[in-house]
């Protein structure tokens, strides 16, 4: 009975690999093109809202990934750290609604604090044309805005699509 089920499964598993292998070479270079024609409209849309971009093809998978520029906010220790544990509670609700709103606006990608006690306390990933639109949207950050926090900026590349792991 063991050996009936075995043969069984190989049968099933054989005919649906050969179904699956049924594609035509036309369905396959019709979603090949559909990519490239998706790239290159995501290209002209980035280009168009002023990012910076470039792209290259993978050596090992033979893909064109797409590289953006993102800008890459520190949020450091600030000068001002008088304020008492009311006001500062405050704070972080408005810098958490803050971030919150950059998210949902799709100003920044990701944010997050460090796991320690260092001078830079979190980082913010800008999806922005400029520096100059990063700078500006990350000091509206109450925290910012009171002294608690400072910003420090840099340019960062990133694929287009790939998620983080």
């Amino acid at each position: 009975m063991k050996t009936f089920i075995t043969v069984l499964f190989a049968i099933f598993l054989f005919l649906s690999c050969n179904q699956k292998d049924n594609i035509s070479q036309s369905n396959i270079d019709e979603k090949v093109e559909a990519k490239k024609s998706s790239m290159a409209s995501l290209k002209e849309k980035l280009v168009s809202e002023g990012f910076e971009i470039f792209d290259y093809v993978d050596q090992t998978s033979g893909d064109t990934v797409l590289m953006q520029q993102y800008f890459m906010a520190f949020l450091k220790k600030g000068t001002t750290r008088s304020q008492t544990r009311e006001e500062a509670d405050s704070l972080q609700t408005l810098h958490l609604a803050h971030l919150s709103s950059m998210y949902e606006l799709g100003y920044a990608d990701i944010s997050g604090p460090f796991g320690d006690d260092g001078d830079i306390r979190g980082i913010t990933i800008y999806n922005v044309p400029t520096l100059r639109m990063a700078d500006s949207l990350a000091n509206l950050d109450p925290m910012v805005k009171a002294g608690r926090l400072e910003i420090e900026i840099h340019p960062w590349w990133a694929a287009k699509g790939f998620p983080l792991r």
